[in-house]
């Protein structure tokens, strides 16, 4: 298939555009600067120049395709409404270009918040709603367009998707606790963040394009729940750091923003995603990447 994939430079884009290639499909990548244009070029992707900020050029970009992947977001926790509304702009004018053609829309999700004091499933529908809730509710929004001949598939990506070289949540707790001279995690440490490697994770996403039926919702998740204290332990590991609990009131002066998202409860099932794909995860567990200096080394 011809496929546009946003994002496609990105930490988890770039593991799904190369899997795509390796499976034979045609990948137009959307790039917002010349380091990423050139970078897709190297590997024979086609680039469409723009950003989230151009939902013409997205529409465009979705009308030429046979399937769009879409993974870009602003990610601007300093602007979350500006993000929010850039991601939903994005997500409808892919809706608009693909209304009526039954051609493939997987985008990104995510698994916080589904549920409280139980394992989430697939089944669990996103609380996100409207324009101003996370990500402007698009998970939602892309799901009403199945009835008008979108085939949206939603690909809920574990809060951790981990690997070497990964600067996401995991490396900015290593931030902190490196900064702070100690490696930290909220209360007991029970709570639980789920988990995938990245080449798992776009592994995934090639058999959701193959394979997933409209209207999937697929967790991308191989560990269903890593205790945050865990984590921290193996960060102090890592960093030579000494490790220590935090009471709740101490949680955000320590972490910063990200200390909202650490004292989550995210345990997450996989289970029906793996029947439906057939997909096995067989990456490095977080904690066996962090030991393996992923996010560096004292």
């Amino acid at each position: 298939m011809r496929v546009f994939v946003t994002g496609a430079s990105g930490w988890i884009g770039s593991a799904v555009v190369d899997e795509l290639l390796a499976a034979g499909h045609e990948v137009t990548g959307l790039a917002r600067s010349d380091a990423s244009a050139a970078a897709l070029a190297a590997k024979g992707v086609r680039v469409r120049r723009g950003d989230l900020d151009d939902p013409d050029g997205i529409r465009a970009g979705a009308g030429a395709a046979e399937a769009v992947v879409h993974l870009a977001n602003k990610h601007d926790f300093a602007d979350q409404a500006a993000s929010n509304a850039a991601e939903r702009a994005a997500v409808r004018a892919v809706c608009d270009a693909l209304a009526g053609s039954g051609r493939p829309f997987l985008l990104a999700s995510g698994v916080a918040g589904l549920a409280r004091g139980r394992l989430a499933t697939e089944d669990d529908p996103s609380p996100a709603h409207g324009p101003h809730s996370p990500r402007g509710g698009t998970e939602n929004l892309a799901l009403e367009f199945v009835e008008r001949g979108v085939h949206s598939v939603s690909l809920r990506f574990a809060p951790t998707v981990h690997g070497m070289d990964d600067h996401g949540f995991v490396s900015i707790l290593t931030g902190v606790a490196r900064d702070k001279g100690v490696s930290a995690y909220p209360g007991d440490g029970a709570n639980r963040w789920a988990a995938v490697h990245v080449s798992d994770a776009a592994r995934l996403v090639r058999l959701a394009l193959e394979k997933a039926p409209a209207g999937s919702r697929l967790h991308a998740v191989a560990e269903e729940g890593v205790p945050t204290r865990a984590i921290a332990r193996a960060i102090g590991r890592a960093h030579g750091l000494p490790v220590a609990s935090l009471p709740a009131g101490e949680v955000q002066d320590h972490f910063g923003w990200i200390g909202g998202f650490f004292t989550m409860d995210a345990a997450v099932s996989s289970a029906r995603t793996r029947e439906l794909l057939g997909w096995t995860p067989t990456g490095p567990t977080l904690l066996e990447d962090i030991d393996a200096g992923a996010y560096g080394r004292r």
